[in-house]
């Protein structure tokens, strides 16, 4: 919860083929007249992009866009539910928030959900969902929400030694639930990390996500004063993070509802995360 403020495994995990498309035939081949090869036959198959490891391999992280004029933004959404919240889901607490996924798709809104593997096991079907709706995509946001690094905002710890795994075990949560192409994209849990969780996350192919624009949805209760500090923040390029979770940040759906507009107002496109990395690394 954000508070005011390659290895071949993993690129299995995330669905991802690495054998390259070929062209039947041989060079003796017969020169009778053949059927003309499909139009893709001789592409390689793509991937969504990523950024180039750091110093010495580190895991690398994309905070926003360069700051061009084509006014492109991403929302995300963090769809947080911790690894020991199940008795409390069981009770009838909602980490999902039905209503906000549903406004986005009426206001055509594409948008980046970071997903805990937790969440996906307690909510399959809306996992699913998202991970086939070609407006949104879905990535990996950990399995227990337990924080990267020591004194993280009061959340539990992952020990060093397991923070690997922990982000494995949510790719696997996704696969479990139907979600047929996650994102190679992590966001630590609580936005915080430190050398040491970069390393320990680096090999896995995934580039870190954090974001330049910090809502404030976590625990608000005044959706104007959100969306009031989102449109302050955005800049060209900006990632904005926001919640997916109606008991933690019940404002949520009222905020977006003011803010798409008034951005596309301003002349701003909305975008996924994989877009606006794809421009920072040379892809489009």
């Amino acid at each position: 919860m954000i508070l005011p403020v390659r290895h071949l495994a993993a690129l299995c995990a995330l669905g991802v083929s690495l054998a390259p498309l070929t062209a039947c035939g041989t060079p003796h081949a017969s020169h009778a007249a053949r059927p003309p090869a499909p139009a893709h036959a001789s592409l390689a198959p793509t991937r969504p992009p990523t950024l180039a490891p750091g110093p010495a391999g580190l895991t690398p992280v994309f905070s926003n866009a360069p700051r061009t004029a084509d006014k492109r933004i991403a929302l995300t959404f963090d769809a947080d539910m911790t690894a020991d919240q199940g008795a409390r889901a069981a009770a009838g607490e909602h980490f999902d928030n039905p209503g906000l996924i549903a406004a986005l798709r009426t206001l055509k809104v594409p948008a980046t959900v970071f997903m805990t593997g937790r969440w996906a096991e307690e909510y399959p079907d809306q996992a699913r969902s998202l991970g086939h709706d070609p407006r949104f995509e879905v990535a990996n946001h950990s399995y227990s929400h337990y924080a990267f690094t020591d004194d993280c905002y009061g959340l539990p710890t992952v020990p060093e030694d397991r923070m690997r795994a922990d982000v494995e075990r949510a790719f696997t949560a996704f696969r479990k639930a139907g979600v047929p192409n996650a994102m190679p994209y992590f966001r630590f849990p609580g936005g915080c990390y430190d050398r040491r969780a970069l390393r320990a996350v680096s090999g896995m192919g995934v580039t870190a996500v954090q974001w330049d624009v910090v809502s404030g949805d976590a625990f608000a209760t005044d959706a104007d004063a959100v969306a009031r500090q989102v449109l302050e923040g955005v800049r060209p390029g900006s990632v904005v993070v926001m919640h997916c979770t109606r008991s933690a940040a019940p404002t949520t759906e009222r905020a977006v509802r003011t803010i798409v507009p008034e951005l596309r107002r301003q002349g701003y496109q909305f975008v996924k995360v994989s877009e606006l990395i794809g421009a920072a690394s040379g892809r489009r």
